[in-house]
């Protein structure tokens, strides 16, 4: 065990330093569990390691916690008028439920003080190193880890420590995927991707193409829709759009429903489209392309204000961007428009830039990691991914089962490691697993899991490792 100060930062005058494999010191912690980022899914992880008895050093590369739901910071995708597309029972942690004076959808500002409180509720601050930065994560002799940082920006010397494990909770939603067309760099307009779109007022009175039909996209046409003098919308195949409430409830809740009573996907299926043509009948129509797949086969697209500005002209859907011009965008259909701004709204990949690709068995260095329970790597024991993730409902409850699974492995493999080699075996030959129905094979759709089926895996997983099955 190593020595610490009260807050469980390092005491260098504790413990002479250990040696890392090019001959730098390494301050060694001993049994403390290294936390990176301190967003919605770092905060729980620090939260449930710390109730399981583990000291925790968290790094965070900004001055505050909130990850991506905290605007302030530089990587937040976070505009002005954000809001959550779950409802606030789905979306909440378990243990720390917010207010009930709250709206069924919160805004982000709300969200951010939702987290500040948790932060002080459960005394995380003391734990977190704010504006320090992971620069490199190197596996290290006992299944422990080498974490190498230093003060965001580059300043300063770097600094490593030795952990006995590490959980990555860095955020997928803030490297932009950027598309490739010709003759883009010739383009005299203004492109922007939507992580750099903050306010209607970069829209106003201008001629607006937004590319991409996932809900960022979706609110970002219908803002443009408001402020812009004319808005296109750019999709690449046709997609479901949902309406927030439903028979009254927000409609993840009635979904939910229908998930408990273990209603079939067919019937579910059969469903919304029997209420889609009750309400809002056939988007072709409108100029929408039809899809080209089955409800539920990928996320509905939460959007209530889409079809109504649809229909009332202020969106004109267009298919796919073929080329650019200097002053034009030809169409996939042949048609050229002329817009003075493009947004692409075609989503993030995950970066992890402090670890080596191997470690997540991704050779093609894709960004697609290989896991089980999209937490867990084969060969790597001591290493965890929290929040990786797309549900169908809110991240924040998943996150938190993640990381009490990741914290009671951690003590089976100090008390029972037994328990721990067969939950090891398990992640070898799980490696890979999918928790949801089929769905589109694209990046966009890598980490999609159907919320109900993913709690039911976690909770399986407990049962075993407790019960060493």
């Amino acid at each position: 065990m190593s020595t610490s100060t009260d807050h469980g930062r390092p005491d260098p005058e504790a413990t002479p330093p250990a040696r890392g494999g090019d001959d730098r010191p390494v301050s060694d912690r001993g049994d403390t569990v290294c936390v990176i980022g301190a967003g919605a899914s770092g905060l729980t992880a620090i939260k449930n390691l710390r109730e399981h008895g583990f000291g925790v050093d968290c790094y965070e590369r900004e001055t505050g916690v909130g990850g991506a739901w905290n605007w302030r910071h530089d990587r937040s995708p976070v505009y002005a008028s954000t809001h959550l597309i779950s409802s606030k029972p789905f979306t909440q942690f378990p243990d720390f439920p917010m207010p009930d004076s709250w709206p069924d959808y919160p805004h982000h500002s709300q969200l951010l003080s939702y987290f500040e409180r948790y932060a002080d509720h459960f005394d995380l601050r003391s734990h977190i190193w704010f504006g320090t930065e992971v620069v490199r994560v190197e596996p290290a002799e006992g299944d422990r880890w080498d974490v190498t940082t230093r003060s965001t920006g580059g300043y300063g010397p770097e600094r490593t420590s030795r952990y006995a494990a590490v959980v990555i909770a860095n955020g997928h939603n803030w490297s932009p995927k950027l598309p490739r067309y010709e003759g883009l760099e010739e383009f005299r307009g203004e492109i922007m991707h939507a992580s750099s779109y903050k306010d209607p007022a970069q829209l106003r009175g201008k001629r607006v193409l937004v590319v991409g039909a996932g809900n960022t996209g979706c609110d970002i046409a219908v803002e443009a829709a408001q402020q812009a003098s004319r808005c296109w919308h750019s999709t690449r195949r046709g997609y479901w759009y949902a309406p927030k409430y439903v028979l009254g409830r927000p409609a993840d809740q009635v979904n939910d429903t229908l998930l408990a009573l273990r209603v079939p996907l067919r019937v579910r299926q059969w469903l919304y489209h029997w209420t889609m043509r009750l309400t809002v009948g056939d988007l072709t129509r409108f100029g929408l392309p039809r899809p080209d797949h089955r409800v539920y086969e990928t996320h509905p697209i939460a959007n209530s204000q889409l079809v109504y500005y649809v229909g009332h002209g202020g969106i004109g859907p267009v298919p796919d961007v073929a080329r650019f011009r200097p002053y034009a965008v030809e169409l996939a259909d042949g048609r050229e428009i002329d817009p003075e701004v493009v947004i692409f709204a075609t989503g993030y990949l995950p970066r992890f830039e402090f670890l080596d690709a191997s470690v997540f068995a991704d050779s093609a260095g894709a960004g697609r990691p290989t896991l089980w329970l999209n937490a867990f790597t084969p060969g790597h024991p001591t290493l965890a991914v929290a929040g990786l993730l797309q549900p169908d409902s809110g991240l924040f409850t998943l996150s938190h089962w993640q990381t009490v699974l990741f914290a009671r492995l951690l003590q089976a493999r100090r008390d029972r490691p037994e328990r721990a080699m067969a939950f090891a075996r398990r992640v070898r030959e799980r490696a890979g697993e999918r928790y949801s129905g089929p769905v589109k094979d694209s990046s966009r759709h890598w980490f999609e899991v159907g919320h109900a089926d993913y709690l039911r895996a976690v909770q399986r997983a407990l049962h075993d490792l407790e019960s060493s099955k």
